[in-house]
């Protein structure tokens, strides 16, 4: 039969419910740490919770070991003030590592890249395994407190178990949901690490355990003196205009100057995610006062090319485009260019995820979405596919550019998820996938996706930009021969010119589809191309097949 607890019980049971908090706290910050640089991709993930599984079951069998040599209370206590002080560590010996792995990833050096992940996850496994201590600790002290002794074991590991876990809940919540959006990524880990030492001092009462405390404060001190910028801007010739951490991302928006062969200078604006691989939206800032789609057009990225999709179909008329609903709208460059060429009253149903990537684009790409002038754009910060599963309304263009490189998320490559496309376009729709391709030319994963397609759209177009990336079109219904289509309405754009300047910007487009594609020029996607079996919804093998394009490219250089 089990005594009466004390008081000092009661404390014990509440530091294991307390060092459940503070563990899971720091674990939900590793991901964020290292997004800016190695992105938040399946394999990173997988990565960070390989490591931190690998560190609790360090800690779990360090602690049992401990408590069974040592079985006191105040070796707990300091276990969790060096776990803190560990952590305080973090943001300042982390910064340089990542400016490395910043380097690495520029001049695609796999190694670098890959022993820059490994020494920054290394430096969360010293407060982590130590943090994994507290509940073996704590069941070896609680059992030495009751009379039961080994009868009552399973019921006290049971009990600190359920509390470390409660604990853990709140931390991954309190984490993730206020303090991470509300004060940043190293200043959470330092309130952690101001916690731990504090929970410690409690238990302990011992000068030197406030001297950690101060030290923990000392090293806040010493990071808010030194701490500029996350990185600098992640793209040639960028100056950083601004960075911020939301709920989902590192965003940061650059201004950048592109000199073309005659000397001009171009500024832009650029909105660049995570680790930095791609430049997700582009705004020619000359636009402000020329008013000319011309000055929208990003020299053939794959943002212009979504308004000339419709004319794989015979005998398309500008006016015939009125709606568009655009998958991943980052800061609104394709919706500016189909406002720019189809008027101010296209219908466009704008849907991105990140709302801080939205209240980005109105601040620094004068995005309209808000403005009365156009009064049928509308942004949406929901998940792509819920949103699309939910609304009643059908379109002419369906857009989907909501492709996080390099990895892009599964249940938006699938036959299940482009049925639910094909049901929401109207009569002599279509459905726009921008996908990327390497500057090698690999096209496995412009494939897959084609092929995909393939099995739900009654013919698939590929539109090959300027650059690397391919323009993948599906037809809600046959076309017929969408190549000549093309050509035939460029040649009927190219008439609207004389009457209507606006149009220039989508007959040049149109001209670089059919004769400046680095691949081709427009062409049918036929059954006998597809090499891959479609994606479903229960085997899409996106990510491998991306790790294979990057070995690949790495191997080529």
């Amino acid at each position: 039969m089990a005594r009466p607890s004390g008081p000092g019980d009661h404390f014990l049971l509440l530091v294991v419910f307390l060092a459940g908090v503070g563990t899971l706290g720091i674990e939900m910050v590793m991901p964020r740490l290292l997004a800016p640089f190695f992105g938040t991709s399946q394999p990173i993930w997988a990565v960070v919770i390989g490591m931190t599984l690998a560190y609790l079951a360090a800690g779990y069998w360090l602690g049992g070991r401990m408590a069974d040599r040592r079985p006191d209370e105040r070796l707990l206590y300091w276990l969790i003030a060096w776990s803190g002080l560990a952590c305080a560590v973090i943001p300042l010996v982390a910064r340089p590592i990542l400016q490395i792995a910043q380097i690495s990833l520029r001049s695609v050096a796999a190694g670098g890249f890959l022993g820059a992940l490994a020494v920054v996850l290394l430096l969360f496994a010293a407060p982590v395994t130590l943090m994994a201590t507290v509940g073996p600790f704590a069941v070896r002290l609680h059992l030495r407190q009751v009379e039961a002794g080994v009868a009552a074991a399973g019921r006290t590991s049971g009990m600190i178990s359920a509390l470390s876990t409660l604990g853990s809940i709140l931390g991954t919540f309190l984490t993730v949901l206020v303090l991470i959006p509300q004060i940043g990524s190293s200043a959470t880990l330092f309130l952690f690490a101001g916690f731990l030492v504090s929970l410690a001092l409690v238990g302990l009462r011992d000068w030197r355990a406030a001297a950690m405390l101060l030290a923990v404060a000392a090293l806040f001190a010493t990071h808010l003196a030194v701490a500029g910028v996350v990185k600098s801007a992640d793209c040639r010739g960028c100056r950083l205009l601004a960075e911020s951490e939301s709920d989902y991302n590192y965003i940061q928006v650059a201004d950048q100057e592109v000199r073309y062969a005659g000397g001009t200078v171009d500024p832009r604006r650029v909105l660049i995610l995570n680790e930095g691989q791609a430049i997700h939206s582009i705004y020619r800032l000359k636009y402000r006062q020329t008013g000319n789609p011309l000055d929208l057009l990003t020299d053939g990225g794959p943002w212009d090319y979504f308004a000339v999709a419709p004319y794989v179909y015979a005998g398309v008329q500008p006016d015939d485009v009125t709606s568009l609903a655009l998958l991943g709208s980052a800061a609104g460059s394709i919706p500016k260019q189909f406002i720019a060429l189809y008027g101010p009253d296209t219908v466009i149903d704008a849907v991105e995820i990140d709302a801080a990537i939205s209240e980005a684009g109105r601040r620094y790409f004068d995005m309209e979405d808000l403005d009365p002038a156009y009064p049928n754009y509308t942004t949406y910060a929901q998940d792509a596919r819920y949103w699309l599963a939910t609304t009643s309304r059908t379109y002419d263009v369906i857009g989907m550019d909501a492709y996080h490189q390099p990895y892009i998320p599964f249940h938006l490559t699938t036959v299940e998820f482009f049925r639910e496309v094909r049901a929401k376009l109207n009569p002599r729709g279509v459905a726009v996938v921008n996908a990327g391709r390497p500057a090698s030319g690999d096209d496995r994963l412009v494939n897959a996706l084609a092929s995909t397609m393939l099995a739900v759209f009654p013919e698939v177009y590929v539109i090959d930009t300027r650059l690397s990336n391919a323009i993948l079109v599906g037809v809600s219904e046959p076309a017929g021969d969408g190549a000549a289509n093309f050509r035939a309405n460029f040649e009927q754009v190219g008439q609207l010119i004389e009457h209507e300047t606006r149009y220039q910007a989508l007959w040049l487009v149109m001209r670089w589809a059919l004769e400046e594609g680095r691949f081709g020029p427009v062409r049918a996607f036929s059954p006998d191309q597809a090499r891959y079996r479609p994606f479903t919804d229960d085997l899409a093998p996106v990510e491998p097949l991306i790790d294979g394009l990057i070995l690949s490219e790495a191997a080529r250089r």
